[in-house]
């Protein structure tokens, strides 16, 4: 495991002000098997797939968890219906297996089944050419832990999506995937990874590379938030940062096997009331497909498929990119959505692997490894369904630098914190809530955030019972979240909480605004912030959906990217790379 200081005793998965501390000495002092570089969900599934191998490992990200692509998904853990008629069998076979393990064994508590119909409009060929690609999709694995294809008449359809024009369809095909809050369950992985010992630090960029002779041999990296910097020695380097994959590629010194190119994915959310529906929707489009997806009290619509070039951290969406998925859905609306009606907005980058030609860039939703320099090993492309797969490809790339043999990958079979017992506690939520003074729902909605790191959670109120309160403006969440997030989950800054470990910054119309004081002092509580602390990271994130709300108002990327560039970073030591 991760030595004598290992985290796996001392934390049990813990990402506290302690922890955290005691990492930095961590890195500065031992040498490690791996260090892998990018918080997202294949670089903290790379750490977890390396630790649980009985390796070294650390995991140090420039930002936080999840605070890139792997926060801003279509949420959906999906074997991509749609790769089938590229026939990409494999992929989706692979897929397939990998939404079946979350669901029965690795994560039941967070990744859930979810319904979508597909609308059906032309009454020769569609309904027996999509229930084939359907059939397949089951028969590979799709239909084990949630129900088969069914067929609609148009008045079946109509009954379970009444907000459809009559005229949108001639009848539907239902089917089931699964989704999952992304940023949680990356975060999951993360505190899964520092349970088995290995030692993760957000806010931790890397500045450069150590060299021992001809090979890779470490990393220098500085804390973001106060500015000091430390080696830390590793015999392989694994580079897990998605779309920032070539400017760390520049730092390496090392020329890369493969190019990333960042598309841009905009999603809105809107209410739920806003489409009467009992079940998702997915669309077809001119260039792909549109998923409205159900998502607690709302939809998640989108999403958009366009090139960026601009800034990496913070992709901005357009009023044109919104204007695309409105008039997408309005096409099959009875009651047509307005921007009024949103609630949120988010965009996201997927690091697609860019070909010299169309025709190789076809394989930008497989992955792509490789040991780019002795010591130094890339990952890149995928989707997020395959992240374990793509985790354990990695570790096999970086073994030739590593001692000894390695064992073989086991995250098949290690679930993730919170799913051992989860199934008990759902059978026990009226017991709990009863005596936690909670109504049912609100226990069983903490079951599906925190599964039976549940008690962790509740044992932070013992005390104090107003921390079980929701918050004024976001009702959704209880005080003692917050908290939590800051104490157990990692979180460093306000945005950590709105935007990542609570969704209260895409769920409400004030964007997290209205709660933001509150949550600064629930955070700050537990990190030691003085006043002028707490003031500070108010306004930061005000400046930070200001910029937002700016940026979905212009016409063009270029004018976005300067809407939005131009609110500060809450970490307040982040370099610009060469």
């Amino acid at each position: 495991m991760a030595g004598e200081h290992s985290t796996a005793d001392r934390f049990g998965g813990v990402l506290g002000p302690a922890q955290r501390e005691r990492a930095w000495a961590d890195l500065g002092s031992q040498r490690f098997d791996v260090v892998v570089v990018g918080g997202g969900v294949v670089g903290t599934g790379t750490a977890l797939d390396a630790a649980t191998r009985g390796l070294r490992v650390a995991l140090v990200e420039a930002r936080d968890l999840a605070s890139g692509t792997s926060s801003r998904s279509s949420k959906l853990f999906h074997g991509g219906l749609r790769y089938l008629e590229q026939l990409e069998f494999g992929l989706v076979r692979e897929a397939l297996r990998e939404r079946e393990l979350m669901l029965t064994r690795l994560a039941p508590h967070l990744v859930k089944p979810v319904s979508f119909l597909y609308p059906l409009t032309n009454r020769v060929w569609e309904r027996p050419y999509t229930a084939a690609g359907l059939f397949l999709y089951d028969t590979m694995g799709g239909a084990r832990s949630v129900p088969g294809q069914k067929h609609l008449t148009r008045a079946g359809a109509l009954r379970l999506v009444p907000g459809l024009k009559r005229d949108a369809l001639i009848g539907g095909i239902r089917y089931f995937d699964a989704q999952a809050d992304d940023a949680r369950h990356t975060m999951t992985v993360a505190r899964t990874a520092a349970h088995y010992g290995a030692v993760v630090r957000t806010s931790t960029q890397v500045v450069g590379f150590l060299r021992e002779a001809d090979r890779v041999s470490g990393v220098r990296v500085r804390d973001v938030e106060d500015g000091r910097e430390t080696d830390v020695r590793a015999e392989a380097v694994i580079n897990c940062t998605g779309v920032w994959t070539d400017e760390l590629q520049r730092v390496s010194g090392s020329r890369g096997r493969f190019r990333v190119r960042a598309s841009k994915g905009v999603h809105i959310v809107v209410p739920r009331d806003r489409i009467i529906s009992e079940s998702g929707l997915i669309l077809r489009t001119e260039k792909s497909v549109l998923f409205v997806i159900p998502w607690r009290n709302h939809w998640i619509v989108g999403t958009t498929d366009t090139d960026w070039e601009l800034d990496l951290a913070h992709p901005a969406a357009t009023r044109g990119d919104i204007d695309y998925i409105l008039d997408h859905v309005n096409t099959v609306l009875a009651r047509p959505l307005t921007h009024d009606d949103i609630e949120g907005v988010y965009a996201g980058l997927r690091p697609l692997l860019a070909g010299e030609s169309e025709e190789t860039s076809k394989l930008s939703r497989e992955h792509a490894v490789a040991r780019v320099a002795p010591g130094l090993v890339a990952i890149a492309g995928g989707k997020y369904t395959t992240y374990r797969v793509m985790a354990a490809d990695a570790v096999d790339a970086a073994a030739v630098d590593l001692p000894g043999r390695l064992q073989p990958s086991i995250t098949d079979q290690v679930p993730l914190l919170g799913a051992d017992g989860y199934h008990a506690l759902v059978n026990q939520a009226d017991l709990l809530a009863a005596r936690h003074s909670l109504h049912p729902y609100r226990v069983r909605h903490l079951l599906d955030r925190y599964g039976s790191l549940l008690h962790e959670v509740l044992e932070l109120a013992a005390d104090r019972p107003d921390l079980l309160k929701p918050l004024d403006a976001a009702p959704d969440y209880l005080r003692v979240e917050a908290v939590y997030a800051a104490s157990h989950e990692g979180a460093l800054h306000l945005e950590d909480v709105l935007a990542r470990r609570t969704r209260v910054s895409i769920e409400y119309p004030h964007r997290g605004v209205d709660t933001a004081r509150q949550v600064a002092d629930l955070m700050g509580d537990v990190l030691g912030w003085d006043e002028a602390t707490r003031v500070r990271e108010v306004e930061i994130y005000l400046a930070r959906v200001a910029a937002e709300r700016a940026s979905q108002t212009q016409s063009d990327d270029e004018a976005a990217d300067a809407s939005r560039v131009a609110a500060p970073e809450a970490r307040p030591a982040l370099a610009e790379l060469p």
